[in-house]
C-alpha cells in the first residue's frame, strides 16, 4: 500500500528559521498568495462578467441574475469538491508537494485560456481551473501542518500567517483584476489572473529545497509508514473522524451564508449600491477586497484576543471560535437588511453597508477559517491526512453551493428578506452549536487540549 511521509523534519533545509517559524512557511505563504491572487481575481470579475449586457463597450455574457448566481454557486462547489480526489491522489499516489505542483500547471492553463473571448474558452478555462484547485488547495495546506511537529504551539499562529498570504492575494488580485476589466475588458482581467498564478508556480519550484521531507510521498518502500497505513483506526481516531465531519456542518452554514459575497452581493453591489465617488465610480469587483483588507488589518488582533481570552482560562476550543465566528458572520447581513431598506426608500445604497458587512464577515472568518484549518490536521488520522483536508475543502464547496442556490432564490423571495432570514438562522445555529460543545469536545478526546500542554 503506498503511503505519505509522517515526518516532521527538524534538519538541513527545513531547521531555517525565519521569525520564529520555518522557511517553508513563507514558500508556501507566497505559493498561497498568488494562487489566491488568481483565483479571486477571476472570482471577482465572474458573476459580473456573466451579467453584464452583450452589447455596450464591455460586453459580457447577459445572463440574469438567477442563472448567473446559479452557475457560481455550482462552479465553486466544484472547486472544492475536486479537492477529494486531489487528496487522494496526495494520499495513495504522488503525495501533497507533487500534487500542488501539478494542480498549479492546470490552473496556468485554465486562467490564461480564460483570456481568449470564446465561449470554448470559457467553458474549458473554467474545466482546468476546477481540476487545478483541487490538486493544490487542499494539499498546500496539509503542507503547513507538516511544517510543525505534533505538539507544537507555533502551528495554529503559522495557519495565521498562511491565512494572511491567502487574504493579501485576494486583496490585490480584485484590485487588479477588477481595474483591468473595467479599463480594457473582461479577457484583459482574466489573463492577468493568469500571470499571478504563473508567478505563484515559479515560486512553488524555486521554494522545494526549504520544503524537504514535508509532504513527500514515501511509497511501499517505507515499512515504518507502511505498516501505520495498513493499521485501522482505533476507538479515538474513529471519535475524532466523527467529530470533524460533524464541524463540517458548521463549515457548510458559515461558507452557505459568507459566500454571498461573491454571487450575490457582487450582484447588489453593481446594480444597487451608489458607488460614486465624487466624479468617479468604483468598480464593483473592488468591494470583493475589502473582506482581505480587513483580515490583513485585523487578523494578528484577533489571534491577540483569542489568545489573551484561552490565557483567562475561558473556552478557547476550535469548535467554540467556529460557532462564534457564524454568530458574527451572521450579524454582518443586519446591515444587508439595511442595505436593503435603502434601496426600497432611495433607488440606491449606500457603500458603508457594503463595508460594515464586510467587516462583520471579516471577523466571523477570522474566527473560524483558520482554525478550522488547523483542527483538521490536529485531528486526521495519518493515513487520511489529506483526504480529510480534501474533505474540509469539499465542505467548504457544499456550502459555496449552498450561497448559490440561496441567491438564486432571493430573486424571487426578495433580498431583504434572505439577508434577514440569514442572520437569524447564523444567530441561532451557532448558540446551539455552543449548546452542545461539551459532547463535541468528549470526541476529540483531548487532542487540542495536548497540544497545549506540550
Amino acid at each position: 500500500m503506498s503511503s505519505i511521509s509522517i515526518d516532521h523534519p527538524d534538519h538541513g533545509a527545513n531547521a531555517k528559521q525565519l521569525w520564529g517559524h520555518p522557511m517553508g512557511l513563507y514558500f508556501l505563504f507566497f505559493v498561497e498568495m498568488w494562487e489566491r491572487f488568481s483565483y479571486y481575481g477571476m472570482r471577482a470579475l465572474l458573476t459580473l462578467y456573466l451579467a453584464a449586457s452583450i452589447m455596450g463597450d464591455n460586453p459580457g455574457l447577459g445572463w440574469d441574475n438567477a442563472k448567473t448566481i446559479n452557475f457560481y454557486g455550482w462552479y465553486t462547489m466544484f472547486v472544492y469538491l475536486a479537492t477529494i480526489p486531489g487528496g487522494i491522489i496526495a494520499d495513495k499516489f504522488l503525495g501533497q508537494k507533487k500534487t500542488v505542483l501539478y494542480g498549479g500547471i492546470l490552473l496556468c492553463i485554465g486562467h490564461t485560456v480564460l483570456a481568449f473571448d470564446a465561449m470554448w474558452a470559457f467553458y474549458t478555462g473554467i474545466v482546468f481551473i476546477i481540476l487545478g484547485v483541487g490538486g493544490l488547495k487542499s494539499n498546500i495546506s496539509t503542507m503547513v501542518g507538516g511544517l510543525y511537529k505534533p505538539g507544537d504551539d507555533r502551528r495554529d499562529k503559522g495557519f495565521y500567517i498562511f491565512y494572511v498570504g491567502i487574504n493579501v492575494g485576494a486583496f490585490f488580485g480584485a484590485i487588479a483584476t477588477g481595474y483591468a476589466a473595467s479599463q480594457y475588458g473582461w479577457h484583459y482581467g482574466f489573463g492577468l489572473a493568469g500571470i499571478g498564478m504563473l508567478v505563484g508556480q515559479i515560486m512553488f519550484m524555486y521554494g522545494r529545497r526549504y520544503l524537504k521531507g514535508v509532504g513527500e510521498f514515501e511509497g511501499a518502500s517505507d515499512s515504518i509508514n507502511k505498516d501505520i497505513m495498513k493499521k485501522p483506526l482505533t476507538k479515538v481516531e474513529k471519535d475524532r473522524m466523527l467529530v470533524m465531519f460533524l464541524s463540517f456542518l458548521i463549515i457548510i452554514v458559515f461558507w452557505g451564508a459568507f459566500e454571498q459575497a461573491g454571487g450575490l452581493m457582487n450582484l447588489y453591489t453593481q446594480q444597487k449600491t451608489d458607488r460614486s465617488f465624487f466624479d468617479w465610480t468604483i468598480p464593483a469587483a473592488w468591494f470583493q477586497s475589502v473582506n482581505s483588507f480587513f483580515i490583513m488589518t485585523l487578523a494578528t488582533s484577533v489571534a491577540a484576543f483569542w489568545y489573551w481570552w484561552k490565557q483567562k482560562g475561558k473556552e478557547s476550543s476550535s469548535l467554540f471560535k467556529m460557532a462564534v465566528g457564524v454568530i458574527i458572520m451572521g450579524f454582518g447581513f443586519l446591515f444587508m437588511t439595511g442595505a436593503s431598506y435603502q434601496y426600497a426608500e432611495t433607488g440606491s445604497s449606500a457603500m458603508y453597508w457594503l463595508v460594515l458587512a464586510y467587516l462583520f464577515h471579516t471577523l466571523g472568518e477570522l474566527c473560524a477559517s483558520p482554525v478550522a484549518l488547523s483542527f483538521i490536521t490536529k485531528l486526521a488520522p495519518v493515513k487520511y491526512a489529506s483526504f480529510m483536508m480534501g474533505a474540509y475543502f469539499a465542505a467548504t464547496g457544499l456550502g459555496n453551493k449552498l450561497a448559490g442556490s440561496l441567491g438564486e432564490w432571493s430573486q424571487s423571495a426578495g433580498e431583504l428578506e434572505m439577508f434577514t432570514g440569514i442572520f437569524i438562522f447564523c444567530t441561532i445555529f451557532g448558540l446551539l452549536v455552543i449548546a452542545i460543545l461539551k459532547p463535541l469536545k468528549r470526541l476529540t478526546h483531548g487532542a487540542e487540549e495536548m497540544e497545549m500542554e506540550k
